[in-house]
């Protein structure tokens, strides 16, 4: 049996002179014919131009409308189990740490809507440089990162092109930019101060805690939409995890485009996330639950 559900709106849609027309054929199909077995033929040659057009475009409109409410609820209850191991879990907190390894990198650009992509896009806030910078900031009053430095002394990263650590470290310092004519500049080069990174070589010993992401859905979870991430702080010495946070999020658009789904997938999905999920700084602010940097005099 079919429940039209949502779907009933589309007969309601076809105005009532489409009906007023199929009234009038089914009483000239019950009355003109002279026999009953001519009356029986009539009836049913107008039924079954309704089920043709538009009658079996309504009801396959209505079936797939309803497999999808039956996906999504599929979607809903997967979601909902993951979200029972999911949460942050901080077995150890560390003070006055002064560098951590970040043993891997985010990688430029961002996974808005590539369904099977394994790259962790709950765990996305900022690629590449950005990412090694957000442990160098200084927070203001609010707690917000800011464009000065501060936060860890530095941070150690291993170059897949070369396989060397090297040790980076935040400073405000002046900069030459120039002047975009796409936000109203004159192309023009300009004098400013901004917050940039310094890289060299690093030095033994390498710093004793390191952090690290992945992406833990599985190709089932990918089918409903639905991205899981372990961000974790681990004990280099021990090999022991200190810190980690689970997380997942669904996208309840299922990948939907246009219309009710303008924008991407994964950025709907944050909406829908455990824990919650901002787009920015989430790296940092976890990993300073467990190692706590040394605060400046």
């Amino acid at each position: 049996m079919i429940e039209l559900g949502p779907g009933a709106e589309l007969f309601r849609m076809l105005g009532g002179i489409f009906w007023l027309i199929f009234i009038t054929a089914i009483l000239g199909a019950a009355l003109i014919p002279k026999t009953k077995k001519g009356k029986t033929i009539a009836v049913a040659g107008v039924l079954g131009m309704l089920l043709l057009f538009p009658g079996r475009q309504i009801v396959e409109k209505v079936q797939r409308e309803n497999a999808a409410r039956t996906r999504l609820a599929e979607a809903e209850k997967r979601f909902q189990e993951h979200c029972k191991t999911a949460g942050e879990f901080i077995q150890k907190t560390v003070e006055n740490v002064d560098g951590i390894l970040v043993m891997k990198v985010r990688p430029e650009g961002q996974n808005f809507g590539d369904q099977y992509k394994m790259d962790d896009p709950y765990g996305h806030d900022l690629p590449g440089d950005g990412y090694i910078g957000n442990f160098l900031r200084a927070r203001n009053e609010k707690g917000h990162l800011t464009e000065a430095a501060g936060g860890y002394r530095y941070v150690d990263v291993i170059d897949p092109s070369d396989g060397k650590r090297y040790r980076y470290t935040g400073a405000v310092r002046e900069v030459t930019r120039i002047s975009s004519p796409l936000i109203g500049g004159d192309g023009k080069p300009f004098k400013t101060t901004a917050f940039v990174l310094d890289k060299i070589p690093s030095v033994d010993p390498q710093p004793r805690y390191g952090v690290t992401y992945d992406d833990i859905s599985t190709h089932e979870d990918r089918e409903y939409w639905i991205a899981g991430s372990s961000l974790r702080v681990i004990d280099l010495q021990t090999n022991v995890v200190i810190a980690e946070r689970i997380g997942y999020m669904m996208d309840r658009g299922q990948g939907a485009t246009g219309q009710g789904g303008s924008h991407p997938a994964w950025d709907r999905a944050r909406d829908h996330a455990c824990p919650s999920n901002p787009a920015t700084d989430q790296t940092r602010n976890f990993v300073e639950k467990s190692l706590r940097p040394i605060q400046e005099n």
